[in-house]
This record gives C-alpha cells, structure tokens and sequence, in this order.
C-alpha cells in the first residue's frame, strides 16, 4: 500500500465505489467502498457502510488487552465496526481523517488516512486519536484489471468522497446519500448490469 499516494489518471485511489443493485454478490449489496489504492497491479478497498453485527469497538479493545491510564468513555467515541470486505476477515485498518499519522500510516490524500496496527489502537484508547475514524475488519481486494473490467460492465458508480458521508452519516443511509451526491433517483437505476 506504499505507493498509493501518487494518483495517476484513470485510477480510482481516494474515491468511492457504490455497487449498482444489480450486483450479484451478496457482500457488496448497496456497499459504499473507500478505494484506498488502484493502480497497474489491482485495487484495495474498503466497505464503510457495513456494521459487523455483535461486534464493539470497546469490545475489542479489551480483547486485544488495549488499557489505558486514563479515563475515556468509549460508548461517546461511539466507534462502529465495519465490514471492509471478504479477504482477511481478522485484520484491522483505521481509516481516519488526516489529522493522525504514526509510522505505519498511509496517507492517502490530505483529508483520508489508513492506519493498521495495534499503536493506532493503542492512541485511540487514550485519548489521541484521529478527529474522524471508522475501524474496520478486512478489506475487498480486485487482481490487476479487475476492477477495470467490473466498471466496464457497469457494476458500480464512482463519486467523491465526502468526510461526514464517511465519518458521521447512518452506516444504513451512506448508499443513499452517496447516489444523492451524483444526482440520481436510485429508483431509476437499472437492475441489469451490462455495456451500452
């Protein structure tokens, strides 16, 4: 994920993928994707509408043994865990808004970050974390001209990302808003997916 801070024209890195209702795979049903990197060799996403049920941020703190000295009332933090998508299930990204860096982060413009180790927790649980934050497990990956091709068959819009969409709105609303964002009546999207 290094070299996705360059953006070359035609890739999607630092955009948002919308799944058209046509898609077959039931993973991606109406899923908002933050396309952390897509270059020449594939395309990594993250899907940022999908609450994991059963799971809590707190929760998880506590069983990856993150304590801290002081005083935070995780329940305000109110951190949903998201399902980033089918590969890697356990492993856990921070996409954040640019205000937080440690070593291992990847900056992916001036407003979004993504962090993937147990120190970002670790500031998160006391106090010095990022601004804006969803905390997701796994991530949906495509091979070299996948999701190039995907697009060609019209399986998902693009937009620009928007940090409240991201951040603050209803995991529930953010597809909604998003088709919003392009100005189109989801009722007038077609069911079927294929080329013009």
């Amino acid at each position: 994920m290094a070299n996705i801070v360059k953006k070359e024209k035609g890739y999607l890195t630092g955009k948002l993928l919308l799944a058209m209702p046509a898609m077959g795979d039931p993973r991606f049903h109406r899923a908002v994707i933050f396309i952390c990197a897509h270059d020449e060799n594939g395309a990594m996403g993250l899907v940022i509408n999908h609450i994991l049920p059963g799971f809590e941020f707190g929760k998880l703190l506590s069983q990856l043994n993150i304590v801290s000295d002081i005083e935070v009332d995780l329940k305000k933090v109110s951190v949903p865990v998201m399902s980033g998508g089918p590969v890697e299930a356990a492993r856990g990204f921070v996409l954040h808004s640019g205000d937080f860096s440690r070593k291992d982060t990847v900056k992916i413009d001036d407003l979004y970050s993504v962090t993937g180790t147990v120190e970002a927790l670790k500031d998160i649980a006391t106090g010095n974390g990022p601004d804006n934050m969803l905390f997701i497990l796994g991530y949906a990956g495509w091979s070299a001209g996948q999701l190039d091709s995907e697009m060609q068959q019209n399986a998902w819009l693009v937009v620009d990302p928007d940090p409240s969409l991201i951040f603050h709105a209803n995991p529930d609303k953010k597809w909604d808003m998003a088709i919003e964002k392009l100005g189109i009546d989801p009722l007038m999207l077609s069911s079927e997916s294929g080329r013009a």
